[in-house]
């Protein structure tokens, strides 16, 4: 801590931390980015191919790299957290160009946005891996609820500025321009990011082989029935909620609600505002419940929520709908980060988190099916068959562990 003053009791403390002050900033930048070009992208993927099965691979591609994420994290619990995420930014900075160049040039092809999306989706599900675990490294443990939850908050109003700016800029100025602001951003978050604190290499040089390490992280799981029980749910809601409202929203915009880009602007910003809103609510009191009974509630809830947006042909009630499903996905994963925050040795802190991004494979294989349903069974009958088996397999998980994590 240094000379930035404020109370410890308030939301703001874990900005007394030097290096909070630089990855807050450079994390919202960054989540800024990834919004804009993930609603500029699906859109003119959409609109070009005129298909929902090539829309929702692309967004499988931004996830493909969840495999590989646990190496992420035992690479960067050799090298330090630091060092690999400024040198993922300055990758996402040069993959902007590869995108940028060509849109300007007016010779950009749906299929090279695939390929591109592939190679930045080898990298970017490692982003919160690397977030959480330098947060769990640099504020102290009774802010960290705080931290988390302002952390969350780049994501949350990331999305609603990103969607509308992204939405914006495209629809006025075109895909080109649209992309020179992305780039922009990430060559400042990638700036930012360099004035973060954290250990330079928290694993001995001649230790165990990074195999072993990650292997040792999987013991560790398999042996913690409470981390098991949130891996489990975790890769359920990303395999079963998430795809909803990471995927489809364009198909919605576009096939129920008939609007154009800015209108998926406006559904993208009305889950964010929920989520930013649930966000702060956290920030408040995430402390003082358990956080296990807020994720269980958190999911179930979230998944009837969903089963109601299934049914909505209008725009506006949509949005509402949107803007309750945001708040829940909030307090569900706010609240699953601070538990494996609080219950992970912070040796095994850079793996469990990456093992935590395996479940994110989650989605781009209910992408992938969602883009098989929805074709052909539509859009309802998907969602709330999503629905059903996500509240039915968290009720069981929960009755499994129920002395884990239901206390």
């Amino acid at each position: 801590m240094d000379s930035f003053h404020t109370s410890n009791h308030s939301v703001l403390a874990p900005f007394t931390v030097r290096s909070f002050r630089f990855q807050w900033p450079a994390d919202l930048l960054t989540s800024w980015a990834f919004e804009m070009e993930t609603l500029i992208l699906g859109w003119y993927v959409l609109v070009e191919t005129n298909s929902v099965f090539l829309l929702t691979a692309f967004g499988s591609l931004q996830f493909v790299g969840t495999l590989i994420s646990p190496m992420f994290g035992v690479v960067a619990d050799r090298v330090g957290r630091r060092l690999v995420l400024c040198t993922m930014r300055v990758g996402y900075t040069a993959m902007a160009v590869a995108i940028m160049v060509p849109a300007l040039g007016d010779v950009l092809d749906p299929y090279w946005v695939l390929v591109v999306a592939f190679l930045a989706g080898m990298v970017r599900p490692s982003d919160i891996v690397m977030r959480n675990s330098l947060i769990g490294d640099t504020v102290p443990g009774p802010w960290l609820a705080k931290a988390m939850g302002l952390s969350r908050t780049t994501m949350d109003s990331a999305r609603i500025a990103g969607a509308l700016a992204g939405a914006g800029l495209f629809a006025t100025l075109g895909i080109g321009p649209a992309y020179v602001g992305v780039t922009i951003l990430y060559l400042f978050s990638s700036a930012l990011t360099f004035g973060v604190d954290g250990p330079q290499r928290n694993r001995p040089r001649g230790s165990d082989s990074p195999w072993q390490e990650l292997t040792a992280g999987l013991r560790y799981i398999w042996h913690s029935p409470q981390v098991l029980a949130l891996m489990l749910l975790a890769f359920l809601v990303n395999l079963t909620a998430y795809p909803v409202i990471m995927g489809l929203l364009p198909y919605v915009a576009r096939e129920i609600y008939g609007v154009d880009q800015n209108g998926l602007g406006h559904l993208v910003a009305g889950c964010a505002l929920g989520a930013l809103l649930g966000s702060m609510v956290m920030i408040k009191i995430g402390d003082l419940y358990r956080p296990g009974r807020i994720i269980i509630l958190g999911i179930i809830a979230w998944y009837l929520a969903l089963a109601i947006f299934a049914l909505q042909d209008a725009k506006w009630f949509g949005l509402i709908v949107l803007l309750i499903i945001g708040g829940l996905q909030s307090f569900a994963m706010i609240a699953m980060s601070v538990a494996l925050l609080q219950i992970t040795p912070e040796r095994f802190r850079g793996r469990i988190m990456g093992v935590r991004m395996l479940a994110v494979y989650g989605m781009p294989l209910g992408l992938l099916g969602t883009g098989v349903l929805v074709e052909w069974f539509g859009f309802a009958i998907t969602v709330w068959l999503y629905a059903v088996i996500g509240i039915l397999c968290t009720v069981w998980v929960t009755w499994r562990w129920r002395r884990d994590i239901w206390r």
